[in-house]
Formats: structure tokens, C-alpha cells, sequence
């Protein structure tokens, strides 16, 4: 009861109506009701944090829209490994609620006609392997599963070797024999074109990999940014209030440790 009238009384209030509960918390704290769970920090300050993590009320203001990333990369590249697995899966883990990501694992490849199939990629047909294996994945888990698989495959010594332990570690309900008959049948090539009509796209045209993009534009400063500090640059671009791992707000957490017997 006391978790369903705060609820009523956050989206009453919010809806600029009255509320009528009568048993919800009663912080004293400098905000109103409907800020409680605008941010971890106002929620620990109105001692509703409880309450707001319950509801999964915690996040930045949903009517600011996300930071849109989209990353133009290939599955070998050194470059794009190093930028996956040192900038973007960070910022992403600390920062997923105020982006929204994209990956295109075309890179530098190209569509073309030969008997060693329809694509060339600038590291061999290993890398067209590994680009069709984590655009399956894609398609099969959806972006926020895929890219913790894909994490995994670049992080690891040989990206190709690590892909089915990876799948079976985060999606195992995805078999991998699905995910090879996408990469050798008709599905892998048509994700595989998608992605190339989308890098061709390009405007200004990809010149390297890792190319990203934010909100759709490409800037030279924004991609030099991206490469050192992602997570500042996110937080920047983002307009609507900043989490607190943006702001580097303490959280007071509750006293508790291990005693010494």
C-alpha cells in the first residue's frame, strides 16, 4: 500500500491533479513530491529512495530525449576493439538510461561480387565472418543483450573463438547453430546489406573506423572527444537533468559493514 500511493501520488501529481492517499512518505527535504525520483540524490535526500528504486522510478527525465550514438565500426579492427571495450561498453554501463545506441558492423567493407561472397572487408573474410556473426546477434537479442555479447567476442584474445561461448554466457536461449544459419544463409546478407546502404549513407562519407555520430551528425571535434572521453561528452550532450554519475554527486549509502567478531 505505501508503494502504490507513493506511486499515485508521483503521477498525480504530475498530471497536475490532487492525490488522495493518505499513507505515503512524508521526507523533509527541499523538493516536491513529484521530484522525488528525479535522480538518486533527490531520492536518498527525500529518504524515498526505497520506494523510487521499487517503482524503477530513478531515471533522468524521460522527456529529454536520449543521446542518439551510433557507431560505424568493424569486428577486427584494433581501433574499434580499443574504443568498444575501453569508451563505449564503460560509458554505455554507467550511462544507458540517457543514451540510445546503434551499431553498424559493416566499417570499411564493401558489397561486392566474387567467390569469396557477396562482401570484401579490409581485415579478410575473418572480419566479414565477425561482422555477419555480431549483426546476427543484433537481430536475435536486440542492441542492449547484443552489445554486452559483442563486449565480450572484442574483448577477448580471438574475437571469432569467443563468439559462441559469449552468446551462450548472455543469451542462452539464442542457439548458436541459429546464429550460423543467419551468418551462411539469406538473413546474414540482408542484415549485412542494410548496414552498407546505412554507412553509404554517410553525410560527410566515413573516412575511418571507429566513426561515430551523435543525434545523426558527425563532427571532427565530437569524433576526437568520443575517442578520449566519451563519458564527458555524453553527459554533455545530454539537455536534460544529469544522473548523478554525470555530476559526481556522493550517495550516501546506509551504515553497514562486517563486524570484527
Amino acid at each position: 500500500m505505501r508503494v502504490l500511493c507513493f506511486l499515485a501520488v508521483v503521477l498525480l501529481i504530475s498530471k497536475d491533479h490532487k492525490s488522495f492517499c493518505i499513507s505515503h512518505p512524508k521526507p523533509a527535504c527541499r523538493y516536491p513530491p513529484s521530484q522525488w525520483c528525479r535522480s538518486l540524490e533527490i531520492a536518498i535526500e527525500c529518504k524515498v529512495q526505497k520506494q523510487c528504486m521499487e517503482l524503477s522510478a530513478i531515471k533522468p527525465n524521460q522527456t529529454v530525449p536520449p543521446v542518439a550514438l551510433t557507431l560505424y565500426y568493424e569486428s577486427l579492427c584494433p581501433d574499434c576493439r580499443s574504443f568498444i571495450t575501453q569508451q563505449l561498453f564503460p560509458t554505455w554501463t554507467l550511462l544507458e538510461d540517457i543514451m540510445s545506441l546503434t551499431l553498424v558492423p559493416y566499417g570499411n567493407a564493401k558489397e561486392v561480387l566474387s567467390a569469396n561472397g557477396p562482401f570484401s572487408c579490409q581485415h579478410g573474410e575473418p572480419e566479414c565472418r565477425g561482422n555477419m556473426i555480431e549483426a546476427c546477434i543484433i537481430h536475435f537479442t536486440g542492441t542492449s543483450l547484443a552489445f554486452q555479447i559483442i563486449y565480450c567476442m572484442e574483448s577477448a584474445t580471438n574475437v571469432l573463438n569467443a563468439a559462441e561461448p559469449c552468446l551462450q554466457l548472455y543469451a542462452p536461449s539464442v542457439s548458436w547453430g541459429t546464429v550460423d544459419a543467419c551468418v551462411t544463409g539469406r538473413l546474414g546478407y540482408e542484415l549485412m546489406h542494410g548496414y552498407a546502404v546505412m554507412t553509404r549513407a554517410l553525410n560527410p562519407a566515413h573516412t575511418h573506423v571507429p566513426w561515430v555520430t551523435f543525434d545523426g551528425e558527425y563532427t571532427e571535434e565530437n569524433d576526437a572527444r568520443a575517442m578520449s572521453s566519451l563519458f564527458h561528452l555524453v553527459c554533455e550532450l545530454y539537455k536534460g537533468v544529469k544522473p548523478p554519475a554525470c555530476t559526481g554527486a556522493p550517495v550516501k549509502l546506509s551504515a553497514s559493514g562486517c563486524l570484527k567478531e
